[in-house]
């Protein structure tokens, strides 16, 4: 019965996501037709603008979230902990460096990141160790620094400042980590499942295995992308421009500002540079980059997680951290560059 009701649950979620497609290819194609019926000649023109800046961050977004979950799949299914920790030198100092250069190889958003970190520790990882792999992976892989690029390859500046921004903040917070915890465990010791069970329970190949955690996680990454750009569409649209141009100019509100609504939009890092190149004409350089780099370090998404894998006080401990080490790092480069 069990086995069966499972096999239906895969069946109503394959549904529900070919719907979901189906509604968005419609509306994709016939978008003109549906601006030009009748029904919508009364809409105000601020819901019709809500509607292409929503669209126009969608489109953009949606391949990058695409190869980032196929490829984040593939690694999930074919490269176990044990080889990782191979690469990993005794040296606590020495391991930073190596951790930082896997973190851009390695093409996992904070989505998947927290259960890998987990495991990897509870394999032997040291906890500085896992704290700078959480923190650099979601930003600086392929992955996001191709999507970077793409929203902002006519500001290189942000491309440069998110990703050297991102490995000075895992640096310093990594140390600190090491300094008061000394690689004490922080782990709940209560969990002891898999973070994700891609396979529902039925035997299958690892290559349908691939394809089922790719699109479980698609709609988990995506309907944050979706909420995210809904969000930035309507920030933009209805929120006075002159009391944006306010804040933003002023690089210690835009900074607070842009940090506030990466964690409360919770934005996949293979997405979230759409969403911040949005706001790129109101706020600073470095309030966007304070942004792209705190966001996949902490957010509503990704702390929860955090909660339910580590300890309350280590959890309390890092975010104090980020929060406190991203905003200092980030007035730091506004001041200076």
């Amino acid at each position: 019965m069990g086995a069966y009701s499972t096999k239906k649950d895969v069946v109503r979620k394959e549904m529900i996501g070919l719907l979901l497609l189906a509604i968005f290819i419609i509306s994709f194609l016939f978008m003109e037709e549906i601006k030009n019926d009748s029904v919508f000649d009364n809409l105000p023109s601020s819901i019709m603008h809500v509607n292409t800046v929503f669209l126009s961050i969608l489109i953009e977004a949606v391949p990058f979230i695409l190869l980032g979950v196929f490829v984040s799949a593939l690694i999930q299914t074919f490269v176990t902990e044990q080889h990782i920790q191979r690469l990993i030198p005794k040296n606590p100092f020495l391991g930073i460096g190596v951790v930082l250069f896997m973190g851009v190889i390695f093409p996992v958003c904070e989505c998947a990141i927290i259960p890998v970190v987990r495991r990897l520790i509870k394999k032997g990882l040291p906890l500085h160790l896992g704290t700078v792999f959480l923190l650099t992976v979601p930003i600086v892989n392929p992955v996001v620094i191709l999507s970077t690029f793409y929203a902002f390859r006519n500001n290189m500046a942000v491309v440069y400042g998110r990703i050297g921004l991102a490995l000075l903040v895992a640096i310093i917070i990594g140390l600190i980590v090491y300094w008061a915890f000394r690689n004490k465990d922080q782990l709940r010791s209560h969990i002891e499942h898999g973070a994700h069970d891609h396979s529902h329970g039925i035997t299958m190949s690892r290559w349908k295995q691939t394809v089922y955690h790719a699109s479980d996680e698609f709609f988990d990454t995506g309907k944050f992308l979706i909420f995210g750009a809904f969000l930035a569409s309507m920030f933009q649209v209805f929120i006075n421009r002159n009391d944006l141009l306010a804040l933003g100019g002023n690089e210690w509100s835009s900074t607070g500002l842009m940090m506030g609504l990466a964690f409360l939009l919770s934005i996949c890092s293979e997405a979230d540079a759409f969403i911040a190149a949005s706001f790129g004409s109101t706020f600073t350089v470095g309030s966007i980059i304070a942004f792209l780099v705190y966001g996949p370090m902490l957010d509503v998404k990704n702390m929860l997680m955090m909660f339910a894998y580590f300890k309350t006080r280590f959890v309390f401990v890092l975010m104090g951290l980020i929060t406190l080490t991203v905003f200092a790092v980030t007035m730091v480069y506004q001041f200076v560059v």
